[in-house]
């Protein structure tokens, strides 16, 4: 996949996706084709393949609670957070919004995201865990229907994101030891551990 010779373009953004005045980029409503390559964005299913028990602590810290705190770009560049909840769907990592939200708006703009989970009472267990990545909005109706089950309706205008991850993080304390634990596609886990 092709990416632009622009800033967005370290940050593995898709072409399509970096440019707000690109009409196709969201015309078909589907998400394959804005995907950046493997090794630098991955599915959740993915992400559970390549390490099962990573990713279990990670989802594991998504589905502990039911709110989350999401981090969008605004259109001046600030950081936006808002909250929301996560939903996981066979292979998928999904999340949704109200009709015209403004983290809706700043994802169809530039989808690049990041969600930390709710750590919940003060025993910070299993961790602090954040992710890192894109959310592509799905409009396809059949896709929709792939995703969430042809039983299940969404309401008119709310908007449903689909996760594709860049890296997932989870930081714990270890005796005087801060370890942080960092999954990327193309690298796996790598582990820091500093002195406290």
């Amino acid at each position: 996949m092709a990416t632009t010779s622009d800033p967005n373009a370290s940050t593995g953004v898709p072409a399509q996706a970096a440019s707000p005045t690109d009409p196709t980029a969201r015309a078909t409503g589907t998400t394959d084709d804005l995907r950046p390559g493997p090794d630098s964005a991955a599915t959740w299913g993915e992400f559970v393949g390549a390490d099962p028990d990573f990713s279990g602590v990670v989802g594991a810290a998504f589905r502990a609670h039911r709110h989350h705190v999401l981090a969008t770009i605004r259109k001046d560049g600030a950081p936006r957070v808002s909250g929301t909840e996560v939903d996981f769907r066979g292979d998928e990592m999904l999340f949704g919004s109200m009709p015209g939200a403004r983290k809706a708006r700043d994802l169809q703009r530039d989808p690049r995201f990041a969600l930390h989970a709710m750590p919940g009472d003060t025993s910070m267990q299993p961790g602090d865990v954040k992710i890192s990545g894109l959310a592509l909005e799905v409009r396809d109706k059949a896709e929709l229907s792939r995703l969430l089950g042809p039983e299940e309706e969404v309401g008119e205008g709310v908007h449903v994101f689909r996760v594709l991850l860049t890296d997932a993080v989870l930081t714990t304390v270890e005796g005087d030891e801060l370890v942080v634990r960092t999954w990327r596609p193309a690298t796996g886990v790598r582990e820091i551990r500093r002195q406290g």
